[in-house]
């Protein structure tokens, strides 16, 4: 699970940057996004994302959190939760 959090002063480009982020994982926050990916997804996230940034004014930081610290994440109540596309529960 990798754990995406930005910071944009441009709109266009943060808009841009959103709907990138959005086919590789899910918003949880404004500017955040919780992404369940290998690393080549992973790999592809990151070159989609240095298409949108200008790398001398925009930050983008990527966490890697493992399988164990994945699944300690607590929320508030109203936050949205993510899920591993993998897992199929019957």
């Amino acid at each position: 699970m990798y754990v995406v959090a930005y910071d944009l002063s441009d709109d266009r480009r943060r808009t841009r940057l959103f709907k990138t982020l959005r086919r590789f994982g899910t918003s949880v926050q404004e500017s955040v996004f919780e992404c369940h990916l290998t690393v080549s997804q992973f790999i592809e996230l990151r070159k989609a994302v240095e298409q949108v940034i200008d790398p001398r004014s925009d930050q983008v930081r990527y966490y890697n959190l493992c399988e164990e610290c994945a699944r300690r994440i607590q929320a508030s109540a109203a936050s949205r939760m993510t899920s591993d596309p993998a897992v199929i529960v019957i």
